[in-house]
């Protein structure tokens, strides 16, 4: 047991990783709207955890917190995620469909951009040396902040889902103009969901940097976006635990067949695909739909009866 653990450690943290990245978009999709943008902000919070923890300026800040530097970044992260998507959000929610994100793509472009020509981020090498996260000797241990945050986001959505915001989130989802009619504020409720998104994947960043050691622009990218995407659709855009499951599933394939070499991406690919076409309510909605029990058959259709037979 202790073999399994050290050999697959790092996957199941990353497992549990790839699970909030997909509930940072699942807040979004729950208002109708398709945003990319989740990986810069991933990528934002991991910078601010990355220049504290290593930057000489903040030496004498790290000194004086100790351990209480960490809970420092992800506060920081947290803030500087949610400012910057309500000025992203304010404007770019506005659009709709395709177009929403496109801009949300161009948000990531940016950030990676501004991330490679940066000095104090380290530009085009990044940020090494992260500290481990108080003093962690196993990649495991992680699960001690990422688990806990699992747990309190689902928590936390399940309550949102059933409260008057989360209802409409679920109003403008199914048809924005009904819930503007009936007095929902549209872009009030949109951005608020793009804000809760992006503070989570800001956190998840700067929770991630000390588990990865090393912070680089490759952390937030186009192809980051499609995966946090397929992360969602595969599992269930519908469901609370379907960007957890896709996101599980789509993290541990390409792991678990590493010693398939190349061939391992054609079945990743192949998971895709099957999943797109046969689960077009993702995986959780599939598992969901075959729970539900039948509905009952209707009785075979009789002949008429005529207005003779009918009297007593």
């Amino acid at each position: 047991m202790n073999d399994f653990f050290s050999t697959y450690g790092s996957l199941i943290v990353m497992m549990v990783q790839a699970g909030l990245l997909g509930l940072s978009l699942y807040f979004p999709l729950q208002a109708g709207q398709l945003s990319l943008a989740t990986p810069g902000f991933y990528a934002l919070g991991g910078y601010v955890a990355a220049i504290l923890l290593t930057n000489p300026a903040f030496s004498g800040l790290r000194e004086t917190l100790g351990n209480g530097m960490f809970p420092l970044t992800w506060l920081v992260a947290a803030l500087l995620s949610g400012v910057l998507g309500l000025v992203l959000g304010l404007p770019a929610l506005r659009l709709r469909g395709i177009y929403l994100a496109l801009a949300t793509i161009a948000f990531v472009q940016i950030m990676q951009t501004l991330a490679l020509n940066l000095k104090v981020t380290g530009g085009a090498i990044g940020i090494f040396a992260i500290p481990q996260a108080f003093g962690f000797e196993r990649p495991l241990q992680y699960l001690w902040l990422f688990g806990p945050l699992l747990l309190l986001t689902l928590l936390f959505a399940r309550q949102l889902s059933r409260s008057r915001v989360g209802r409409a989130f679920h109003a403008i989802r199914e048809d924005e103009l009904a819930a503007d009619a009936m007095g929902i504020n549209p872009t009030h409720y949109k951005v608020l969901a793009f804000v809760i998104g992006a503070v989570l994947a800001g956190l998840v960043g700067a929770l991630s940097a000390p588990f990865l050691n090393t912070w680089n622009a490759k952390q937030g990218t186009f192809d980051a976006s499609i995966a946090v995407l397929a992360f969602v659709l595969i599992g269930g855009s519908r469901h609370l635990w379907g960007p957890v499951v896709g996101g599980a599933l789509l993290t541990a394939v390409p792991e678990v067949l590493r010693f398939l070499a190349d061939w391992r991406l054609v079945i990743n690919g192949l998971v895709l695909v099957v999943a797109s076409l046969y689960l077009p309510q993702g995986i959780v909605g599939a598992f969901e739909r075959w729970r539900r029990p039948a509905p009952p058959r209707r009785p075979a259709d009789l002949p008429p009866v005529t207005a003779a037979e009918g009297r007593p």
